[in-house]
């Protein structure tokens, strides 16, 4: 008669094959989760500050805080939007969340 016991321990996998075992699906999910989270995440973070980098007068922008305004002057690291006719108000460049596309047609049309 056999021992089960003895047969599991006898199939278990020892040493480097037993560390890898345990390691290869770890590393999978890594792999799975880079390429469908953490990449295009980077990409589209990337897109997004050289969008702001690029901001020029004329532009309407988005801010933080959710202002909707034309850019008036551009700084190094600041903006003056035209909020309404004659109120301009200053901002960081790091706080602006999207430069609007003047092309786009509004989703109401």
């Amino acid at each position: 008669m056999t021992n089960p016991m003895l047969l599991a321990a006898a199939a278990a996998p020892s040493g480097t094959a037993f560390l890898f075992s345990n390691i290869a699906p770890l590393l999978l999910v890594f792999v799975i989760f880079w390429f469908l989270l953490f990449r295009p995440q980077q990409k589209r973070m990337k897109e997004h500050q050289a969008r702001i980098a690029a901001v020029k007068k004329g532009d309407r922008v988005v801010t933080g805080g959710g202002l909707i305004g034309r850019v008036t002057k551009v700084g190094d690291t600041e903006v003056e939007i035209e909020i309404a006719q004659n109120v301009r108000v200053q901002a960081l460049k790091s706080t602006l969340s999207q430069v609007v596309d003047p092309t786009a047609t509004p989703a109401n049309d």
